[in-house]
């Protein structure tokens, strides 16, 4: 791969939990970090979000918000970091103004539970997927469909913009991972292996020329979209049941990370497909997982027997760090939705 190679070689993943979050009241979804990288965002089966304040050095809790009326399924940046959009199992994803707390854009259409949502680079353009086997695009400002793309033939899992925006893979259940242009709304690339596992998370590379694709037979894929070929395969975590998340990390090697149904998180060498570490910690699945966008840290998201976030930090040095992870938790989350503030909630 013509692009990695171009990568400085990867030194040996040494990760350690140097923060555990809690404050989620219910199984964990979401978790990710901002694009100026200075906040975090983590969302739960309990209709909250927290926003997290997080650097190198240190974390502490800034903001809880009842987003929904049911469990939230996802959350996406802007890319100036001064807003994010929650997707929920209530069909709706709502637009929130970080600083304010206020709930700025309400986007009602899907006929389901809603899976996934992503902002596409420019701040035009949100594309939802839903259990109603749909992907819906929105205008961001003005709240309204724009287009409905009859996707998949089961519910969708996952949405997500390469880069540029121009383009937009989506994965469902139905085993399908498709790659569309965003200007034409046609589907220029459908990714399917012969078994056709059902796709929990499908995502673009940095450099936007592949997709990852995860897929509930323990397998993560990365593909040549344009070739339809599947270029690697990582194998090593357990995902059967539920949709995971999965990262690209490139600040200090380039790794491929994933959560695990068995209740650890893998990274992965891009190159060499080799499991690099293995962090333990959590006590349930791993539901989720985010690399931060320039310091060596990641974070990551367990279910209901756990209900935290942990925040990892790279050492250089090989030697175990002696001093324990500090545990931060989030004050109460407010009685009433703070949509509820907003006349457009």
């Amino acid at each position: 791969i013509s692009y990695f190679k171009k990568m400085p070689p990867s030194v040996r993943p040494n990760f350690q939990t140097t923060y555990i979050l809690e404050g989620h009241s219910k199984a964990l979804s979401c978790v990710r970090f901002s694009p100026s990288g200075r906040l975090l965002v983590s969302s739960s089966a309990d209709a909250s979000v927290i926003v997290w304040n997080i650097d190198a050095e240190s974390c502490r809790h800034q903001r809880t918000l009842a987003c929904h009326d049911t469990g939230i399924s996802e959350v996406s940046w802007s890319s100036d970091s001064l807003y994010f959009v929650t997707a929920s199992d209530d069909k709706r994803a709502k637009l929130w103004d970080v600083e304010t707390g206020k709930c700025t854009q309400t986007f009602t259409g899907h006929e389901s539970y809603l899976l996934c949502a992503n902002i596409d680079p420019k701040d035009n353009i949100l594309a939802t997927g839903s259990f109603d086997e749909t992907v819906r695009l929105w205008d961001l400002k003005s709240g309204k469909c724009i287009e409905k793309l009859s996707a998949h033939s089961d519910p969708v899992t996952s949405t997500r913009f390469n880069r540029s925006g121009d383009n937009l893979v989506s994965g469902s259940y139905d085993g399908l991972t498709r790659v569309w242009d965003v200007r034409t709304c046609r589907c220029i690339s459908t990714l399917l292996t012969d078994a056709a596992p059902a796709v929990g998370y499908a995502g673009f590379s940095p450099n936007g020329k592949y997709v990852l694709s995860a897929t509930m037979d323990s397998t993560l894929r990365l593909w040549d979209y344009q070739q339809n070929k599947c270029l690697k395969t990582y194998k090593g975590h357990e995902n059967t049941k539920y949709c995971i998340f999965s990262a690209f990390a490139t600040t200090c090697g380039m790794w491929i990370i994933t959560g695990s149904e068995d209740g650890n998180t893998y990274i992965y060498d891009l190159q060499t497909k080799k499991t690099q570490q293995r962090l333990s910690g959590h006590r349930d699945v791993v539901i989720a997982v985010d690399a931060h966008p320039t310091e060596n840290l990641l974070a990551t998201a367990s279910l209901e027997g756990d209900k935290t976030v942990r925040i990892w930090k790279h050492f250089e040095n090989a030697n175990p760090v002696s001093s324990e992870p500090v545990t931060i938790v989030a004050k109460s989350r407010p009685k009433k939705p703070l949509a509820a503030l907003s006349n457009q909630s």
